[in-house]
């Protein structure tokens, strides 16, 4: 089920324009941040140094910023890059790692989305209610128990979202068991994925990725495919990604290991007939 957002059609622009994808992010996961735009058929590039980063945001087709590096110069990076892309009409997505652990994070944060226009923001829902309150009780970078995204409460959360990104004006996604993704107008739960994509490192960090990716891709293609479309259309993909990973994983009787590896494969190989077939989109 798609739900009449054009799921295929997007995943399709990726491949066909090929966009240039600048990340800001950190040494945890810079490598498969830059694979699994590469998988897909982006192009990475992963300069962070605040002398440099206006000169790529000037050769790019999109944006990343990730929290999860808090040094002085990739902060500074951070704004010079994203005030750039702005000028340049550049998406910009932000992935807030941490948020609400920290002075800092929430600091930095609240001035990004002050100084900044953001395209989307992907993270988890305590960091999304860091976010949205200036305060929070995020476990680490991980989510805290009463944040958790279930079958249960995903409509409720999505309510939430729905009021935040609407006072910000910029597309939501908050990722758990079922993703739910907002433009402040409309609501939708994803409910693809796997398990395992939780207790690999990184797997948040390639998601704000190939969300950049896929709008990237939109903006090229013209705009026929809104930011939001688009962000749904990624997060459906990696999340069949995570399913195809599984499934062969458990056929080598493998482990974590191995699901990454499956899982940079499957986006590589995915199919416009896998991603129509196994995409599993509600809209509220």
């Amino acid at each position: 089920m798609t739900s009449g957002i054009p799921i295929v059609e997007a995943a399709e622009l990726v491949r066909a324009s090929r966009p240039l994808i600048h990340c800001i992010t950190n040494i945890v996961t810079v490598n498969d941040c830059a694979n699994v735009i590469l998988a897909f058929g982006g192009s990475p590039v992963m300069a962070e140094s605040p002398e440099e980063v206006a000169e790529f945001v000037a050769l790019s087709n999109g944006l990343n910023i990730n929290l999860g590096a808090t040094g002085a110069q990739t902060l500074e990076a951070d704004f010079i890059a994203g005030k750039r892309a702005n000028e340049l009409n550049v998406p910009v997505t932000f992935d807030p790692v941490g948020a609400g652990a920290s002075r800092l994070r929430n600091d930095f944060s609240a001035q990004l989305l002050k100084d900044v226009r953001l395209s989307a923001i992907r993270g988890n829902m305590s960091e999304m209610k860091a976010l949205a309150t200036g305060v929070g009780d995020t476990k680490g970078v991980d989510v805290s128990g009463d944040d958790e995204i279930t079958e249960v409460n995903w409509r409720e959360k999505g309510e939430t979202l729905k009021r935040f990104a609407a006072s910000i004006g910029t597309v939501v996604a908050a990722s758990g068991p079922i993703d739910v993704v907002t433009d402040g107008r409309v609501v939708c739960g994803v409910h693809n994925g796997s398990p395992k994509m939780a207790q690999i490192t990184g797997s948040g960090c390639m998601l704000t990725s190939v969300v950049c990716l896929w709008i990237a891709a939109a903006r090229m293609g013209g705009g026929r495919i809104s930011d939001f479309e688009a962000a749904v259309s990624a997060i459906a993909t990696f999340g069949i990604c995570g399913e195809i990973a599984e499934k062969k994983t458990q056929l080598k009787n493998g482990g974590l290991l191995t699901f990454r590896t499956e899982l940079i494969d499957a986006a590589s190989m995915i199919t416009r007939e896998e991603i129509g077939k196994y995409a599993k989109i509600e809209v509220v």
